[in-house]
């Protein structure tokens, strides 16, 4: 999986930022993006889309990645902007403050000269490289799966789920699972839902029946 790293280390790129977010088809909750730069030639064993990986892997690899990696940086947008400006938006935007966040072991800001992104155009003067399914083909990319799917499973399971406790946040981080939508039925939507996504659920009516 390092090929495209590869071809670019060649060129002569050091800092490579590789990207991808995590939370896009979700009711609820941040959009959460990672950028992270890898040292040339590593390879960590067992790194692929973090959907393909059981949560106790993924908490394995989310340290070694860290402890890896040189620069590591996550950028989140939250669901009422989401609503307001929608989740393509909201993600491009969450992946731009991820770059804008990298920062090595020591807390000092790192400049990527390259960046590989998982299917999406970033609006920065960087050289960038779109790839479709990235966290299937690049393993930089697979690595920042890993570390956002990580880092907003435990907002689920730490913030929001103590938050809103009936809605189970803790077991479905925000998926439309048939809890999920049972809940919002019950109870209406809490301030993290996206309104913008729950048309196909409650009705207007149901609205205003909102949690606090």
């Amino acid at each position: 999986m390092l090929e495209l790293e590869q071809e670019l280390w060649n060129k002569g790129y050091k800092n490579i930022a590789c990207i991808d977010e995590v939370g896009r088809g979700c009711l609820a909750g941040d959009v959460v993006a990672c950028a992270i730069i890898l040292p040339i030639d590593l390879l960590i064993e067992g790194v692929k889309d973090s959907k393909k990986l059981s949560p106790k892997k993924r908490e394995s690899l989310y340290e070694q990645i860290y402890k890896s990696a040189v620069a590591v940086g996550i950028g989140s947008v939250d669901s009422k902007t989401i609503d307001k400006i929608n989740i393509k938006n909201s993600t491009i935007i969450a992946m731009e403050k991820a770059l804008e966040a990298l920062k090595d072991g020591y807390g000092n800001h790192v400049n990527p000269d390259y960046i590989l992104v998982d299917a999406e155009k970033l609006t920065i003067d960087i050289p960038q490289m779109s790839i479709i399914k990235g966290d299937e083909k690049c393993h930089g990319i697979a690595a920042a799966s890993i570390v956002a799917k990580v880092y907003r499973d435990r907002k689920c399971e730490e913030e929001w789920a103590h938050m809103y406790p009936e809605y189970g946040f803790e077991k479905h981080k925000g998926y439309g699972t048939k809890a999920h939508i049972e809940a919002i039925k019950k109870y209406g939507p809490c301030p993290i839902h996206r309104d913008s996504f729950l048309t196909k659920i409650i009705s207007k009516k149901d609205d205003l029946q909102r949690g606090d």
